[in-house]
């Protein structure tokens, strides 16, 4: 069993990464580089805390991860120093809530949800907090081939990473779109961070993907918009779907992802 304190270690390991990433990305200002010598990317520690008017022993323990406390006023003179965007700055403010949680469960989708996603004609599929593939109609089957996976691989991340199936289907786009979908499973790992759960497959995409652990450490965080994925249907040909995604009323958990052909 995880205990609260190891979930600690993680979320605190989560908040240190993101700061060390982040810091690291900066590009140096012309009159720093003309005039030190530099042995790190970005910027160095001191100069992030010298930015956010901080001092650099408190910026040095946020991002050796040995303390996650900072004020809502530290946090926003950090999104400013490390130059964070809308979204990075709302999952660098998600480090620090509290983390007092129950393990993660599989959630069930609801019998009317359920009977709804049959009835459509289109590809659809409901997912879970973890992505697990939870039910899908014959639509969705038959372009991704769900019921042919085991039922402990029936995971849309593991299915993008891992799935050579689903590789040749996005053929020379899958690339693309595994990275993203990596940073859109960043953003929700992080009210998860520590789990057993969320842990074992961070472990299985890392052992059957060689890309993710780049990808993972690179901390890239994606926010689900709708859009058009251009795919190689087997039998048919090269198809472009549009896509979009929509929680459930009866549990905000629940995501619903639909497909419709366009061409």
């Amino acid at each position: 069993m995880t205990t609260t304190q190891e979930v600690l270690v993680v979320v605190n390991r989560e908040f240190a990464e993101f700061l060390k990433s982040r810091r690291q990305r900066l590009r140096v200002p012309n009159d720093l580089a003309a005039h030190r010598r530099r042995r790190v990317n970005g910027l160095r520690r001191e100069e992030v805390a010298q930015r956010a008017n901080i001092s650099v022993e408190w910026y040095t323990k946020l991002e050796q991860g040995r303390v996650v406390s900072p004020s809502d006023a530290t946090l926003s003179a950090l999104v400013e120093a490390l130059e964070l965007d809308d979204l990075e700055a709302r999952h660098l403010h998600s480090l620090v809530k509290p983390h007092v949680r129950s393990p993660f469960t599989r959630e069930t989708v609801p019998k009317a949800l359920s009977e709804l996603i049959a009835r459509l004609t289109e590809p659809a599929y409901v997912t879970g907090k973890m992505w697990d593939l939870l039910d899908w109609n014959t639509a969705a089957d038959e372009l991704f081939l769900f019921s042919s996976l085991p039922d402990e691989q029936r995971n849309i991340l593991l299915i993008i990473l891992i799935d050579p199936a689903a590789k040749a289907l996005f053929g020379e786009t899958w690339n693309l779109e595994a990275r993203r979908v990596v940073s859109l499973f960043r953003r929700d790992y992080s009210a998860w961070a520590g789990d057993p759960s969320f842990e074992r497959l961070l472990n299985k995409c890392k052992a059957g993907c060689q890309q993710f652990e780049g990808w993972w450490l690179s901390h890239d965080i994606g926010a689900p918009v709708s859009g058009a994925k251009s795919l190689h249907v087997p039998n048919v040909g090269r198809c472009t779907y549009a896509y979009s995604s929509f929680q459930s009323n009866d549990d905000p958990a629940l995501k619903l992802a639909l497909y419709t052909k366009i061409r």
